[in-house]
């Protein structure tokens, strides 16, 4: 029974798209039935066949190793804080990422990853159907996040028409940083955090070519030239086409992560506390009031729809809920004690752990929003501002979808 909920609950978030879509006779459905399937037969084959385990197992064994590397240098620096029984989780989840984000920074520079990007794109645009540098756009952000994305693609987006900009910021929800997937891993099953990841890719692209569906001519499916992006198939360069000086580049991505683990600390701080301020506020009202279980009436229907039994499908609603209001680390920090335990079905471990597996929240939107204001003109920026509410249904039926097709094969 679980199972045909499931499977009906992936076709009403279909349905959802489709009944939202600001303009419905011009979806390209040939595209779309080609992208849902292909991402189920992903599904499948990253949760059910011995050799889709073992790819994902490999890259999550990877990622681990990393983060057991990054845990070297913190034990040089901090040795109180590492060698313990239970570290901090400022410390195991966040300080990993100064040595991760460099190093997916200087594959950057040196040209291996936005090679990887580019032909990734290209494959992905002959496969879906869709324009060049949305498929590529959607490969990108994979690697190297929503903002980090956007702001090596400026030239493009200052070229394309208003509906298209709106396009890519409504991707831009659904994504997550490659360098910070090591921090996801210590907290929630490896397996299902990298099964997430191109499923969302995928998704990205089948929920906004349905909300907001944009027809593309030859003449303008192109991919612009720019700067330390898959492109270029190199590092940033000056304005007389010489690449940044190595260590001055590796300097400037250091402080970088520097600036991107505090910028996470202070936003799980505060959310985590204004959450606990709103709480006691509520509890003022009626003692069994509070944000959780708001949030978990609101989305109670949608986490029932995911093949959940109604116990489990209320606290999943709760998770859902505050992982849009607050984060993903938010949520990811109050399961990762108990998400590997008998506490957690299989498909319940697995559904939870690929729908809090992207940025879509509220406090994405004023990133995207911001960075948006600094790449394109008024007008374009004044439809992206306009459309803030389809940005976040956008977010919110990738989760959704990504969800129900991992939990249609994992029971």
């Amino acid at each position: 029974m679980y199972l045909a909920i499931n499977i009906v609950g992936l076709a009403i978030f279909l349905l959802l798209g489709w009944l939202l879509s600001k303009n419905r006779s011009k979806i390209n459905w040939k595209a779309i039935i080609i992208m849902v399937i292909f991402n189920l037969f992903l599904a499948w084959f990253l949760t059910s066949f011995s050799i889709g385990r073992t790819i994902v197992d490999v890259a999550a064994a990877g990622f681990n190793e990393l983060v057991n590397v990054a845990y070297t240098g913190i034990a040089f620096a901090l040795p109180s804080m590492v060698n313990v029984k239970q570290m901090d989780w400022f410390v195991q989840v966040l300080l990993p990422i100064l040595m991760i984000v460099p190093l997916f920074d200087i594959l950057t520079y040196i040209g291996v990853l936005p090679w990887v990007i580019k032909w990734l794109g290209r494959g992905l645009s002959k496969l879906t159907g869709q324009p060049r540098f949305e498929s590529f756009f959607a490969v990108e952000m994979m690697f190297l996040g929503n903002t980090e994305a956007l702001a090596v693609s400026s030239l493009q987006l200052k070229q394309m028409k208003a509906q298209r900009n709106l396009t890519i910021a409504m991707m831009s929800m659904s994504c997550v940083t490659a360098s910070i997937v090591g921090s996801y891993t210590q907290m929630m099953p490896a397996e299902f955090i990298l099964t997430a990841i191109p499923i969302n890719v995928i998704n990205a692209l089948i929920v906004t070519s349905m909300l907001n569906p944009v027809y593309v001519p030859d003449e303008e499916d192109t991919i612009a030239t720019m700067g330390g992006s898959a492109a270029t198939e190199a590092g940033d360069a000056d304005e007389n086409g010489k690449k940044e000086p190595f260590f001055s580049f590796l300097g400037d991505s250091i402080l970088g992560a520097g600036r991107l683990v505090l910028i996470i600390a202070a936003n799980v701080i505060a959310f985590v506390a204004l959450a606990a301020l709103i709480d006691k506020v509520l509890g003022w009202i009626t003692p069994w009031l509070s944000l959780e279980h708001i949030l978990g009436v609101v989305m109670f229907p949608f986490a029932w729809l995911m093949g959940l039994p109604v116990d489990d499908a209320f606290q999943f609603a709760q998770y859902m809920g505050e992982k849009l209001v607050t984060n993903e680390f938010v949520v990811m920090g109050k399961v990762t004690k108990t998400i590997a335990t008998a506490a957690f079905s299989e498909h319940y471990r697995a559904v939870l752990t690929v729908f809090v597996t992207s940025f879509a929240n509220f406090s994405t939107v004023g990133m995207i929003i911001g960075a948006f204001k600094g790449l394109v003109d008024k007008e374009k920026n004044n439809v992206i501002a306009a459309n803030v509410g389809y940005m976040l249904i956008s977010g919110i039926l990738v989760s959704l979808l990504s969800a129900a097709m991992v939990g249609v094969f994992v029971w």
